[in-house]
């Protein structure tokens, strides 16, 4: 498990030094079937592999293959509707095509192909280097992760929870867990193997909220707070330990009152009344919300202030809360009356934004970049789960550009005076495509991926003349209960520069009446897996005016995606599609498995004319404006096309540009470079758990 974790976030194993000689022919042989996944090793990874004895050797190649497998998808079989696709779809006509659906959808059966001999493989394919690592590599990896600056993925979590269960956690526990959702995550694990008291750990709890993050963690809820908690029911020893760390907080009511329904719930199951003499501070709290005696919180005193339009009085509140004015401060510019008043708000903000977190300081920066612009559409990634995109019109007035660019320049100020007091760079090299490198602010979302980027994330197009999608997913039991008949639907929408539809491909389009595009079948259950894929030709899609493709996974039967015991989708570079099977590991240039609480999920943008894909990894829900396809929801769907490949965030260039300028010297000779950042050598946008924990510090 710890080689498979190493192996997906950092393409590292460990391989402990050997005093036998293998012979060479067996590492030969492991490096041509992990050729053909796509991948090779180091010279490192074969000189250490040489000193195994064979039992040992076999033991490591039988689990790499294994993860390998996964990583990329080929560890299940692939048999589509019609087994020789492209080409048998590219056949048929209309009517044979209709006609086996028919027969499909009310009889089960297949169509009768037989699967035809095809030629190996022609493509080429840039190999993924696997490297010797250390555990002590390892060890900083995840020291790095749970110190991150930025909420985590339900795969970062279960990757803590695994080295923080099986491996020394002292030699995991950074100094300090800025990210208070990571702290409630480490504590819980800790608690509940008891390898920890909670006392040990009482640092990490600074506010009532804190405390709450703990006892939702306690109960495996949602440590976002965004959804409700079923709270466990706590030993004795938890319920005082939990009461303690309350106890002493500061303003305990004012806090509990942010979420009064959860702290009700919580109180139902601690009962503060029986320790109200030891804990009294955290009974009052309780007794607050329980009976409604809301005090005259900061949040009150300040939209009160905002709706009588009294700018100094937010001012004079928001600078004892640096973090809320930052996130205030285009309200209060919109409020103020003049030059004057607005120029006091920037002052102010400037005298606290050192007590700002560097993830807020940067998206305010690159906030107020275009604020002097009128932008017709609005992106809105909701609180607790980003992958719920929405677009909305914009109403917001543009603001000055002095006023922008005052509030940039206190960001940028602050910023540089934090990163100066890191250690220094040296020569820096910066390379230009970071600037289409978003900074992972939020990982809490993400889908597990072959190679994990930040959402809205462009990187080039392989060469290549065809995109083939792929997904696959298996019916069954999960948690005991069976998911029933599963039908998983994969689409792909052709859109023009401006986003006006020009069609579709899906399980009512298999064949493409303007392009040279096709699907392999629809399949509507899946008891022993099942899989689709769709093939797009770029050159013609350009030709007659395509610019967009948006690959698009809906659950047709409406089961969410994490309801079932296996669902992932992704995508290949085709350059010779009369050669290789369907699907060929080596060529697949990502993966991602589809296991969020959603009936939708829009993976992939592929811009055509920019030869660029973005990478927006989007879930959502069938509701009234969402059908069961792609053709009835192209209006929502090629509006959140339209946002997501417009949409503004700061960058990695932005980040990196910040510390080279504090901490080195920007230079233009790679070769004399201390330090590189780039998207293939030194810093990489794919160092997630590096840059989330040492450069948002």
């Amino acid at each position: 498990m710890k080689n498979d974790i190493f192996l997906r976030r950092q393409s590292k194993v460990i391989v402990k030094q050997g005093s036998d000689i293998l012979p060479p022919a067996y590492v030969a042989s492991m490096l041509k079937n992990i050729e053909a996944l796509g991948f090779t090793a180091s010279t490192s990874l074969i000189d250490r592999l040489l000193t195994l004895p064979f039992y040992e050797f076999m033991s490591f190649y039988e689990q790499l293959l294994l993860s390998l497998k996964r990583l990329v998808g080929a560890h299940v079989k692939y048999k589509p509707m019609y087994p020789n696709f492209p080409n048998e779809v590219m056949q048929a006509s209309e009517a044979e095509l209709y006609i086996n659906a028919v027969v499909h959808y009310l009889t089960g059966i297949l169509p009768n192909s037989e699967k035809q001999d095809v030629f190996p493989l022609f493509d080429t394919t840039d190999l993924r280097i696997i490297d010797l690592g250390t555990d002590e590599e390892f060890d900083l990896m995840m020291r790095q992760l749970i110190g991150a600056n930025t909420s985590l993925s339900q795969t970062d979590r279960a990757d803590i929870e695994w080295s923080l269960i099986n491996l020394p956690a002292l030699d995991l526990l950074p100094a300090v867990i800025p990210q208070k959702e990571n702290a409630a995550l480490v504590s819980s694990v800790l608690i509940k193997t008891k390898k920890l008291p909670i006392d040990v750990l009482s640092s990490y709890f600074k506010t009532a909220t804190d405390v709450l993050r703990l006892a939702t963690a306690l109960s495996d809820g949602d440590i976002s707070l965004s959804s409700p908690t079923l709270f466990k029911k706590f030993s004795r020893f938890e319920r005082r330990s939990l009461l303690q760390l309350l106890e002493s907080t500061p303003n305990v009511e004012e806090d509990m009152f942010r979420y009064k329904v959860k702290w009700i719930r919580l109180g139902e199951i601690l009962h503060p009344g029986e320790y109200k003499h030891r804990f009294p501070h955290a009974a009052k709290g309780f007794d607050a919300v329980r009976n409604h005696k809301r005090p005259l919180t900061f949040y009150s005193k300040l939209e009160k202030a905002l709706e009588q339009q009294d700018v100094s009085k937010a001012v004079s509140l928001l600078e004892k809360r640096p973090g809320d004015f930052a996130r205030r401060i285009d309200h209060l510019l919109r409020l103020s009356t003049g030059e004057q008043e607005a120029a006091s708000i920037i002052v102010a903000f400037a005298t606290v934004a050192h007590h700002v977190s560097t993830p807020v300081l940067l998206q305010l920066y690159s906030h107020m970049k275009h604020r002097h612009r009128r932008r017709d559409l609005r992106v809105v990634f909701p609180k607790g789960n980003v992958s719920k995109v929405m677009a909305l019109d914009n109403p917001l007035p543009s603001l000055r550009k002095n006023l922008c660019d005052g509030v940039r320049n206190a960001c940028k100020d602050t910023l540089h005076d934090r990163f100066a007091k890191l250690p220094p760079l040296g020569n820096v090299w910066l390379d230009e495509r970071l600037r289409e490198q978003t900074i992972p602010f939020s990982q809490r979302s993400n889908s597990k991926t072959l190679k994990t980027i930040s959402r809205g994330s462009k990187l080039t197009i392989p060469e290549g003349d065809t995109l083939r999608f792929f997904i696959w997913w298996k019916e069954g039991f999960v948690n005991g209960e069976h998911t029933g008949s599963v039908d998983i639907d994969l689409s792909a929408g052709i859109y023009d520069e401006n986003w006006q539809y020009k069609e579709h491909i899906s399980y009512t389009n298999l064949s493409s009446k303007s392009f040279k595009a096709f699907h392999s079948g629809d399949i509507t259950s899946a008891p022993n897996g099942a899989c689709e894929f769709i093939d797009l030709h770029i050159p013609t899609i350009l030709k007659k005016g395509g610019r967009y493709i948006l690959m698009n996974v809906y659950s047709f039967s409406v089961q969410p995606f994490v309801m079932l015991p296996e669902c992932f989708g992704g995508w290949m570079m085709r350059q010779h599609i009369e050669s290789g099977e369907i699907f060929e590991p080596s060529t697949v240039q990502n993966k991602i498995d589809l296991a969020s609480d959603s009936t939708i999920s829009i993976p992939l943008i592929f811009d055509l004319q920019e030869r660029k894909l973005i990478w927006t990894d989007i879930s959502l829900h069938h509701h009234v404006a969402f059908e069961n396809n792609l053709e009835q929801n192209n209006g929502s769907v090629s509006l959140i096309g339209k946002a997501m490949t417009k949409l503004l965030k700061p960058t990695l260039y932005d980040l990196f540009s910040f510390h080279a300028e504090a901490r080195g010297t920007l230079i233009y000779d790679k070769q004399k470079a201390d330090t590189i950042y780039s998207l293939d050598e030194g810093v990489t946008p794919y160092d997630i758990e590096t840059i989330i924990e040492t450069y948002l510090t």
